[in-house]
C-alpha cells in the first residue's frame, strides 16, 4: 500500500507529553477517505485514553474533533469528493439496529470502530521509523496534518465557513448542546442546572438558550467561566466554593427543584449535588468520563421518591448526519457562538494547549496543523 509523510502529535506510554513527529500515513483503502486536517479540538476524552486509564496500544495518535478538506477517496466512497470541506466525528457502522434507528451514538460496534487503535482487520494506517503507530481513534486520529477517515463519520459543510474552527462540533459541541437539545429534550420554559463551565458545559448553556429554557443555572468555581456563562445566556451562576450547600442554593432559585441537570465534571460529589437538586420527574444526565468508577449518587428508593431518572449520555445522542448540519445552522445564525470558547494553537504547541485547558487559561483549545512552524 502506498504511503506518504505527514506530521502528527504522537503519544508514548512512557512519556507524559505528546511528541511532534513525522509519520507515514496510508493512502485510503476502498472504504476510506484521506482528509487534510485544518483544525482539531483537544478533548478530555483524548487525555483519558492518553493517561492509560482505558487500555489502548501505544505509541498512538489521538484526536477526534477534526475538520478539514478531503484529499483523496477510496473507490467505494460516494458521500464526499476531493476538495469537500468536512467535519469528522465518531464512527458508527450504519448497519446495526441502533444505527438503523438514527441512534448512531449507541452503535453496537462503537468500541471496535473507535477505541482499539487499528482498523477492524487489526492493521494500522500509521507508522513511524520504529514501526506501527496506533490509528483510527474515533475513526480519525486527527492530532495530525492528515487523517484516514470513513464516509460514515464525515459531514460535508459549505466552503465559506471557517473550517478550522468547526472540528469541536464533532464531539464537545454536539455532546454539550445535544445533551440538552436531544438527550434531555429540555423544553421551552423548563429549568436546568449544568455543572462545569468548560466547553461541554458552555455548549450545554447554548443548547438551553436555543431550547428557550426559562432558568439556566451553571455551577462553576472559576469566576471567568461563570462570567462567560452569563454572557452566553445562563440566568444564574453559583460558585460552589462560596455557598455552604450547592443543592440548597439551586433549590432556592427553583423552589421545587430543576427539571433537568447535566454533569460534565465526572465528580461523585458534584453528581450528588445535582441529583439532590432535581424536582419531581427530574432527570440527571451524565456525560463526563471519570478516572475511576464510583457509585451513583442515590439509592433505588431515592429514584422512586419523585420518579427521578439518571441517564448516561454518549455524544449528545447525536445522529451526526442530521444533528451536525442543525448545529452548523445555529452557528451561522449566531445562536451557537463556539468561537467565543476557542483559542487556536499550532499543532506543535499541543502540550501547552493541554496545560492551558487544564489551568483554565483557555476553554477549548483547537490545534492548527498547518501552523507547524510559523
Amino acid at each position: 500500500m502506498k504511503t506518504h509523510n505527514t506530521m502528527a502529535a504522537v503519544a508514548y506510554s512512557d512519556d507524559t507529553e505528546f511528541r511532534l513527529e513525522r509519520v507515514e500515513i496510508d493512502s485510503p483503502r476502498a472504504d476510506e477517505v484521506l482528509v487534510e486536517i485544518k483544525g482539531v479540538g483537544v478533548c478530555h476524552t483524548d487525555l483519558v485514553f492518553r493517561s492509560g486509564n482505558i487500555p489502548y496500544p501505544f505509541p498512538a495518535v489521538f484526536g477526534h474533533e477534526g475538520s478539514g478538506v478531503v484529499q483523496a477517496v477510496g473507490d467505494d466512497v460516494d458521500k464526499v469528493v476531493v476538495g469537500d470541506h468536512v467535519l469528522v466525528t465518531f464512527r458508527s457502522c450504519g448497519d446495526c439496529n441502533r444505527c438503523n434507528q438514527d441512534d448512531a451514538a449507541y452503535c453496537h460496534n462503537m468500541p471496535l470502530l473507535n477505541a482499539i487503535g487499528s482498523r477492524e482487520d487489526g492493521s494500522s494506517a500509521l507508522s513511524n521509523e520504529d514501526g506501527r503507530v496506533a490509528s483510527n481513534f474515533f475513526g480519525q486520529s486527527s492530532f495530525a496534518a492528515h487523517s484516514i477517515t470513513y464516509q460514515r463519520n464525515l459531514v460535508k459543510v459549505d466552503k465559506h465557513l471557517p473550517i478550522e474552527l468547526l472540528g469541536p462540533l464533532g464531539c464537545s459541541v454536539q455532546t454539550g448542546a445535544g445533551s440538552v437539545m436531544r438527550s434531555l429534550d429540555a423544553h421551552q420554559g423548563s429549568t436546568i442546572v449544568i455543572a462545569g463551565g468548560g466547553s461541554v458545559g458552555l455548549c450545554a448553556v447554548m443548547g438551553a438558550v436555543i431550547q428557550q429554557c426559562s432558568t439556566i443555572i451553571v455551577l462553576e468555581p472559576m469566576a471567568s467561566r461563570r462570567e462567560l456563562a452569563k454572557e452566553l445566556g445562563a440566568t444564574h451562576c453559583i460558585d460552589p466554593g462560596a455557598v455552604e450547600n450547592s443543592a440548597k442554593a439551586i433549590l432556592d432559585i427553583t423552589s421545587f427543584g430543576v427539571d433537568n441537570a447535566l454533569d460534565t465534571t465526572a465528580l461523585a460529589s458534584v453528581q450528588k449535588v445535582l441529583f439532590d437538586s432535581l424536582g419531581p420527574k427530574g432527570t440527571l444526565g451524565l456525560v463526563g468520563i471519570g478516572a475511576e468508577d464510583f457509585a451513583l449518587p442515590c439509592t433505588v428508593n431515592d429514584l422512586f421518591a419523585g420518579g427521578k431518572t439518571i441517564k448516561a449520555i454518549v455524544e449528545g445522542d447525536s445522529d451526526p448526519d442530521s444533528f451536525l448540519p442543525e448545529l452548523v445552522e445555529h452557528f451561522e445564525a449566531g445562536r451557537l457562538p463556539i468561537e467565543r470558547l476557542i483559542t487556536k494553537y499550532k499543532l506543535s504547541e499541543i502540550n501547552q494547549a493541554i496545560a492551558d485547558q487544564h489551568s483554565g487559561a483557555c476553554i477549548k483549545a483547537v490545534l492548527i496543523p498547518s501552523a507547524l512552524t510559523d
